[in-house]
């Protein structure tokens, strides 16, 4: 006689699973309840027939994710070095050393000699004014949208702010800069056309009720023909602030960006006021920064909205080490020499082809993004790739399980580009691991 037992009855309780020091040691690392769902759908797998009951702790060791949080890291191979998507500018080593170090408790508003409140993020703002000595102060607030916020709201709430139609922008996701300054109170005085603007009609829009002229830097187009544009210098003596938006965060003139507006030189020229990104072409965390007249930055960083706008204190350390610190990956992957790029793609895709892999290095063509150097064609190498191994290198088993990078790189001619002017050196092997863990 032979009794038939339920294969449902031989899987292992939860608390046993839990027991497994693998999995005793994950709940340390990743926290009990993440641990629970790995064990909880191991369980239900052997429940189905899908796996062996003896092989549910396997399973769930298996399945667990390589951290608590769900953003997962990514070699940036697009060929478009700051990428709003994939979190644009990439820290450098010794601001992500200051994110870990300002984890903690910290002396963010402490003044650790004298025993008592300090700053707010003083160190940050002294390396920003070291950066940009024109400018007679600056603050800092969330992002570049809240730069242009709190000016508004606290220069021209229930005034007007005067603005050439050529500058009536749209920036990601839908967002338009119209709607967000009329979201402040203020509104929008239209001067010129979209080609073509004067000193002349932002003179005659001018008057009693003029919160502030607007200068607004096309950062993701270009307008070309029969156009007229009148400069930061041409704009200042009409007896109303000037405030000028360069959204790329170039705080200094860049040799291969001659057409990129930077701070330093729009304050020379006269603007009162100057607003910019921390997390594009200066290459630090997502910031806003105001920069300009001493009377009119603390103005706004007293206002009870800047309150609501401003950063913490992770940003602040990332921010100042940006500063301070060694160049900006975004600054070393805009000095990359191409024929050091094409040895780079040459050597990797030897790697790759010895291991089996369809692979050759090409050249390519890369550029700024997010809004920088419109147009700006960046001599690259890339590595070529079957266009199959796309979603293997962006989401494959390797990448979940995090024994390897997620790799994004872009789709040319039937074949998949990984473009090596916005990858660091360093991440030449893990790259190249991850083509082969995805191959495989």
């Amino acid at each position: 006689m032979v009794a038939l037992v339920d294969a449902r009855r031989l899987v292992p309780r939860t608390d046993a699973v839990l027991a497994d020091p693998r999995l005793a040691a994950a709940q340390q690392r990743l926290g009990r309840a993440l641990v629970l769902a790995a064990v909880r759908q191991a369980q239900e797998q052997a429940r189905s027939g899908s796996i062996a009951a003896a092989a549910v702790a396997d399973a769930a060791v298996t399945a667990l994710p390589a951290r608590a949080a769900t953003l997962t890291p990514v070699i940036n191979a697009t060929g478009v070095l700051l990428h709003t998507n994939l979190g644009r500018a990439p820290l450098s080593a010794a601001a992500r050393d200051a994110v870990l170090a300002a984890a903690g408790c910290t002396d963010l508003e402490f003044d650790l000699a004298a025993g008592a409140r300090g700053r707010r993020g003083r160190g940050a703002l002294e390396a920003l004014a070291r950066a940009v000595p024109a400018a007679g102060a600056a603050a800092v607030v969330n992002n570049n949208a809240a730069a242009l916020v709190l000016a508004a709201t606290v220069l021209a709430a229930g005034r007007e702010i005067v603005i050439s139609r050529g500058e009536m922008i749209e920036i990601g996701d839908g967002f338009r800069l119209p709607d967000l300054i009329e979201s402040t109170g203020a509104r929008i005085r239209e001067v010129g056309t979209t080609n073509r603007t004067t000193a002349a009609d932002y003179a005659a829009a001018v008057g009693p009720d003029t919160g502030f002229v607007l200068k607004v830097h096309p950062s993701n187009y270009r307008i070309e023909g029969f156009t007229a544009r009148p400069g930061i210098a041409e704009l200042t003596g009409l007896g109303v602030p000037v405030v000028g938006d360069i959204g790329s965060g170039l705080l200094a003139a860049h040799p291969l960006l001659p057409d990129e507006p930077d701070a330093e030189s729009w304050l020379l020229a006269g603007a009162d006021l100057v607003t910019a990104s921390g997390d594009k072409l200066l290459g630090g965390p997502q910031a806003g920064l105001l920069l300009g007249r001493a009377e009119l930055v603390r103005r706004l960083a007293r206002h009870p909205l800047a309150r609501a706008l401003r950063v913490d204190k992770l940003t602040i350390a990332a921010l100042e080490a940006t500063l301070a610190g060694p160049p900006a990956p975004v600054a070393e992957a805009l000095d990359a020499r191409q024929a050091t790029l094409t040895i780079r793609a040459e050597r990797i895709s030897a790697a790759l082809v010895s291991a089996g892999i369809d692979s050759r290095a090409v050249p390519s063509e890369a550029a700024v993004g997010a809004g920088g150097g419109p147009g700006v064609v960046l001599p690259s190498a890339a590595v070529s790739l079957p266009a199959g191994l796309a979603p293997r290198l962006r989401a494959g088993a390797a990448v979940r399980n995090g024994r390897a990078a997620a790799v994004v790189g872009r789709m040319a001619d039937g074949r998949l580009l990984l473009d090596l002017r916005g990858v660091a050196a360093a991440d030449d092997e893990p790259l190249t691991g991850a083509v082969i863990a995805a191959a495989g």
